[in-house]
């Protein structure tokens, strides 16, 4: 197995903070153990001929590796239910009745293999029924990894990242093919999947009624983590709501945003 110095940590995750936001400082032991089998398997000598390689060329595909490697993407369908629900409680009827050119912005940021937005997709659906063809309802999706994206894109999925769909949700939103789950081509156009950085400004045409942003921030440094805050805030409409995953929290006295629930959050009016 092989041993990142101190020296060549150091370069690394400061590489990593600059450039994507990712805070890995404290992960020597996670670094070690999740490159050490893969350098050696592209014939790397050593992490320093790694580092110098990372460093050097920038080789969006071999980063894109690196950070798939040393952050976790784990996700299904309905994951923290209690924003979906709220979601569907809270803030569509809100947006139904004051969004009087029918055309709802919703982002998905760091959306991994899609489950999220698809699952949001689905949900504004169900909730206008007949009326959804008279809605523009098309959500964002974005995520630094286009491995993930690729993923998304094709919109299928294993059994288990279903389990907690209702029954009807399965029968009308996928078909079932090849062991698992396909996403109907309907619920697939509506979702719209784009490379993105976070560390980026966000110059979206329009802005936001909703931003999903969770599980995200959890590898971001305080000073990146308020810096996008502050980014999403700007991104949304007022009113606009901001929810984050469950285990990550926002500075009430550092920031404008509204408390309304553990990770959830509000825009003023």
């Amino acid at each position: 197995m092989l041993t990142i110095s101190q020296k060549d940590f150091i370069r690394l995750t400061e590489f990593i903070i600059k450039n994507y936001g990712i805070n890995l400082k404290a992960k020597k032991v996670l670094i070690e153990g999740r490159l050490s089998n893969y350098l050696t398997a592209e014939g790397y000598g050593s992490f320093t001929e790694y580092v110098d390689h990372i460093v050097s060329t920038k080789n969006n595909s071999d980063i894109e590796m690196m950070l798939n490697k040393l952050t976790t993407n784990h996700t299904f369908f309905m994951r923290e239910e209690n924003h979906f629900t709220f979601f569907n409680d809270t803030i569509l009827p809100y947006l139904e009745s004051t969004k009087t050119n029918h055309s709802i912005s919703i982002w998905s940021a760091g959306c991994s293999s899609g489950e999220e937005p698809y699952t949001l997709s689905i949900i504004m659906k169900e909730y206008f029924k007949s009326n959804a063809i008279t809605w523009d309802t098309r959500l964002l999706a974005t995520d630094i990894s286009q491995n993930a994206l690729n993923k998304a894109s094709k919109g299928f999925y294993a059994e288990d990242s279903l389990k907690a769909l209702p029954e009807i949700w399965k029968r009308s939103y996928f078909t079932q093919k090849d062991g698992g789950y396909q996403v109907t081509e309907q619920l697939r156009k509506n979702v719209v999947f784009r490379t993105f950085n976070l560390m980026e400004p966000i110059q979206f045409k329009t802005k936001f009624d909703v931003i999903f942003c969770r599980n995200v921030m959890i590898y971001f440094d305080k000073p990146t983590k308020a810096a996008l805050i502050q980014r999403y805030y700007n991104a949304l409409n007022p009113g606009g709501y901001l929810l984050i995953g469950h285990s990550e929290t926002i500075d009430r006295e550092e920031s404008e945003f509204q408390y309304i629930m553990p990770a959830t959050y509000r825009k003023p009016l």
